[in-house]
C-alpha cells in the first residue's frame, strides 16, 4: 500500500500554530460554577415571580371579584418574640378586608392587605440595637370552626415584601435590605359583631436566596386587631 510521506504535506499543516488559545487547567470547574450560579439565579427569579404572582392573584383578582363584599378595615398591634433573642413590636393597618364566597376549592375566603412598621430590638440596655422594617403583604384566610357556635376560628397565610433598615443586626448579616415576609397562623374573632380578634403566627423574613448571605429571621407573633 502506498503511504504518503509526511513531507508531502506543508509544514504549517503538521504543526500547531503557536497563536491558538490554550485552555487553562481548571476552566471546566469554573464553567461548572458559572452554570450553578446561573441555575441558582433562574430559581431565584422563578421564586420572586411566584411570590409576586401570588400577590397579584390574591390582591387584584380577588379584590375586583369581591368589590361589593368589603367588610371593614382594621388596625393591629403585634408582640414579636424572635430568634437570636430579638424582640419587637409591630404596628399594622389593613385598609381593606373582604369576604369572598364561592371560591373554587375553598368555598369562601377572607382577604386583607396589610401595611406595617416593625421595631426590632436586640441586646442589653448598654449594648442595645434597634432595627426598623416596613412591610406590605396580602393575606388570605378561611374560617374552619366556630367556637361556642359564634366565634370564627380561621387559618391565615401570606407572602409579602419588606424593607429592612439595617442588614447587620443581632450579630448576623441578612444580606440585603429587601426581604420576603412569610406568615402562617391562627386567628379568632370575638366581641361585639366580632369586631376584635387575636392571632398567633409564625413569621419568617429572608431574601429568598437573592443574596449569598441569607440566614433569615424568625418570629413568634401574637397579635390583637380591631375592625371598624
Amino acid at each position: 500500500m502506498y503511504e504518503q510521506s509526511p513531507q508531502a504535506f506543508p509544514k504549517h499543516v503538521n504543526s500547531l500554530p503557536n497563536y491558538l488559545p490554550v485552555r487553562p487547567f481548571g476552566s471546566g470547574v469554573e464553567n461548572t460554577r458559572n452554570m450553578k450560579k446561573m441555575n441558582k439565579l433562574k430559581i431565584n427569579i422563578v421564586a420572586v415571580a411566584l411570590a409576586f404572582s401570588f400577590m397579584a392573584l390574591v390582591g387584584f383578582s380577588f379584590t375586583s371579584y369581591a368589590a361589593e363584599k368589603e367588610l371593614s378595615q382594621a388596625v393591629a398591634v403585634d408582640l414579636l418574640i424572635g430568634s437570636d433573642d430579638i424582640t419587637g413590636v409591630r404596628l399594622a393597618y389593613r385598609p381593606h378586608v373582604y369576604q369572598i364566597d364561592q371560591v373554587p376549592f375553598f368555598d369562601n375566603l377572607e382577604i386583607y392587605w396589610e401595611v406595617s412598621v416593625n421595631f426590632w430590638e436586640f441586646g442589653e440596655s448598654n449594648q442595645h440595637e434597634t432595627n426598623y422594617v416596613l412591610a406590605f403583604s396580602p393575606v388570605i384566610g378561611q374560617t374552619f370552626y366556630y367556637v361556642d357556635g359564634k366565634y370564627p376560628l380561621r387559618w391565615e397565610f401570606g407572602i409579602g415584601i419588606s424593607l429592612v433598615e439595617d442588614t447587620r443586626f443581632a450579630g448576623k448579616d441578612i444580606g440585603s435590605h429587601y426581604q420576603f415576609e412569610d406568615r402562617l397562623g391562627l386567628a379568632i374573632d370575638f366581641g361585639e359583631n366580632n369586631s376584635q380578634s387575636v392571632a398567633i403566627r409564625y413569621m419568617h423574613y429572608s431574601n429568598g436566596g437573592l443574596n449569598s448571605k441569607n440566614p433569615g429571621v424568625d418570629f413568634l407573633n401574637m397579635s390583637y386587631a380591631y375592625s371598624f
